[in-house]
C-alpha cells in the first residue's frame, strides 16, 4: 500500500513510509477453569481479552507477559501461542494484527493499566458482547481443547 513521503531528519533525503497494520497480543488467561476478562477504561468499552500493542522491539511473548501483568496483576505459567486474528475491521480504531495466547494466570487479580476492573468468568457464562472479536476467540479455543 502507498504510504507518504518525509525527509530524513539527518540527512534530508527523501523516505517513504508505509502504513501496515499494528501488531497486538491478546491472552487467553484460566484460573481454576474460569477465564480471566478485563473491562476496559478506554473506548471501545466493555469486557475483553486482556491484551494490547507489541511495543517497538519486544517479542510477542514479552509483550504478553507484560499486558497480562499490567491488565490483571497475574503472572501467566505454560504461555503458548494459539492462533492469529487479522480481520481488518477487528478493531475500530485501526487494522491490528492480533497474536492470541493462552497461559495459565498465577497471582492475584486485580484490574490495573487500561482495565477498570479484572474478573473470572465461567466460559459458559461470559458477559455479552465482548468487544473485538474476543467471542469469536474464545469460541475457537474452546473449540480446539483449549487446555
Amino acid at each position: 500500500m502507498a504510504g507518504e513521503t518525509l525527509n530524513c531528519p539527518k540527512c534530508g533525503a527523501v523516505v517513504k513510509t508505509f502504513r501496515n497494520p499494528f501488531p497486538t497480543v491478546d491472552i487467553i488467561i484460566l484460573v481454576e477453569n474460569r477465564i480471566v476478562l478485563i473491562e476496559r477504561k478506554n473506548p471501545p468499552l466493555g469486557w475483553a481479552l486482556p491484551g494490547g500493542f507489541v511495543d517497538y522491539g519486544e517479542s510477542l511473548e514479552s509483550a504478553a507477559i507484560r499486558e497480562a501483568k499490567e491488565e490483571t496483576g497475574l503472572d501467566l505459567v505454560g504461555l503458548r501461542q494459539f492462533r492469529a486474528y487479522s480481520d481488518p475491521f477487528r478493531d475500530p480504531r485501526q487494522h491490528n494484527i492480533s497474536v492470541v495466547f493462552i497461559a495459565e494466570g498465577r497471582g492475584t487479580l486485580q484490574g490495573g493499566d487500561d482495565a477498570a476492573r479484572a474478573g473470572l468468568f465461567d466460559l459458559d457464562a461470559l458477559p455479552a458482547p465482548l468487544c473485538f472479536d474476543h467471542e469469536e476467540i474464545i469460541r475457537d479455543a474452546m473449540s480446539s481443547d483449549l487446555k
